[in-house]
């Protein structure tokens, strides 16, 4: 009988379905940010809408810049000590090739890098909702700048880089459970730590001033979140993408429902408002877990996220911290429940053979998710706290308390959200010729 013959591994090649799709899934992060900034601007007073969208649309501009400066080369590169990476080739993008691929798949580095950039594009606009109303523009683009520099993009390598300490552990984090919502979280919380309370904080309504923005702004999150996680198996070569996207549908509903169920029970009513952020504590915490977990998992993941998190949002007026638009209640505590869940939930069908304690697997998964969850919540606590402190003390953070008062919109950006006085056209934007005489006397009369 003639020996086995052992053949090497085919080498990947360019799929260029697998890179159109991840090209969609690319468009459709981005679109978040928008998102995000319609659903934060629509939870604000009038008088400061314009600047909670700017505060997330100026990190569209910064953090791509940076990103591609040195975030891909310092979240991507070859790791250094298991804590950051550095590819000098990709500083600046320099030296990558149009069809060099991403290692061990079938889509181009550019691919990944730009996918990637959208992740970095969010997760600074996300520490926005707990600081509106009282943040210098000026402040906060230098704060998302240094943040990115030494929070974000060393969490990305440790969870996702090849070599990161969370990433060789075993930590499971699918889209960014620990990366993006624990990280911005925590970072929200340091800073409001520092920079104190609004003005009439438990004192004056501070009443969303259009849920319907509000929703609009949910809805969108919800559709560009199919592409944050789904896109994030980087292919759907063996269906791990496919049920990532079925999970992030489920989670998202029961979430809601949850969140509406507790809110009636507690409060009376079905509010929109609770719609909306049932719906984003859903997506949130399924973003770690919608890989490990089963279609059933995935319920129970969002039913628990809906319940705690309407139940974490209260918790700023027991403690008297002022997170403005829940950021804490929902992306830090969402991430922490979806992240340790993966330790009872995982399946071992999805992502990985990785079984939590619920499918025979113990607590070994779970005790891992919780290294990843309280280094990451840690780490970023402290260095947000810390940039926060150093920059209010040279520039500071917060303008006037005249200014607030009268509104930060009209402060930092010299314009308002809404011109009544200007509906319908006006002089200003519209030149009226004048009237002959007789016409002029008709008017007139």
């Amino acid at each position: 009988m003639a020996p086995a013959i052992t053949l090497a591994a085919e080498a990947p090649k360019l799929s260029a379905a697998n890179t159109g799709f991840m090209l969609i899934c690319s468009a459709l992060v981005l679109i978040m940010t928008p998102g995000l900034a319609f659903f934060y601007g629509g939870m604000v007073r009038v008088k400061s809408t314009l600047n909670m969208l700017m505060m997330s649309f100026i990190s569209m501009g910064i953090i791509t810049i940076l990103w591609v400066l040195y975030g891909f080369s310092l979240a991507f590169g070859t790791d250094k000590g298991s804590f950051i990476g550095w590819t000098s080739d990709w500083v600046g993008l320099s030296n990558i090739g149009l069809t060099e691929l991403w290692d061990g798949y079938t889509i181009p580095v550019f691919v990944f890098m730009v996918f990637q950039l959208m992740f970095a594009i969010i997760t600074p606009a996300l520490i926005s909702g707990a600081l509106a109303d009282r943040v210098k523009f000026t402040a906060w683009s230098l704060f998302i700048a240094l943040w990115a520099t030494v929070v974000y993009f060393p969490v990305a390598h440790w969870v996702w880089g090849a070599g990161g300490w969370a990433f060789e552990l075993g930590v499971i984090d699918f889209a960014g459970g620990t990366a993006v919502h624990i990280n911005a979280g925590a970072a929200a919380l340091g800073v409001i730590l520092v920079i104190g309370k609004r003005v009439g904080f438990k004192k004056d309504p501070m009443r969303p001033h259009s849920l319907p923005l509000v929703m609009l702004g949910s809805g969108l999150l919800w559709f560009g979140w199919f592409g944050f996680n789904a896109g994030s198996w980087l292919g759907n070569d063996d269906g791990v993408g496919a049920l990532m996207f079925v999970n992030t549908q489920i989670a998202t509903a029961a979430a809601m429902l949850a969140w509406l169920a507790y809110e009636k029970i507690r409060h009376g009513a079905f509010t929109t408002l609770g719609a909306a952020s049932g719906a984003v504590a859903g997506l949130v915490a399924i973003t770690p877990s919608g890989g490990a977990v089963s279609p059933l998992g995935a319920i129970a993941v969002g039913a628990i996220a809906g319940v705690l998190c309407a139940m974490a949002v209260g918790l700023k007026y027991r403690f008297g911290y002022d997170d403005s638009l829940d950021v804490v209640g929902v992306h830090l505590v969402g991430g922490v429940i979806g992240s340790l869940l993966i330790g009872f939930f995982a399946s071992g069908k999805g992502q990985s053979t990785v079984e939590g304690l619920f499918y025979g697997g113990g607590l070994t998964q779970f005790w891992k998710q919780c290294a990843g969850v309280f280094a990451v919540l840690g780490y970023s606590l402290v260095v947000s706290a810390i940039l926060a402190f150093l920059i209010d003390k040279t520039m500071g953070m917060r303008v006037t308390e005249d200014e607030e008062i009268a509104g930060i919109d009209q402060a930092e950006h010299a314009e308002t959200a809404y011109d009544f006085s200007g509906a319908g056209g006006g002089s200003a934007r519209t030149a009226v010729p004048a009237p002959a005489d007789t016409d002029a006397k008709k008017v007139d009369a």
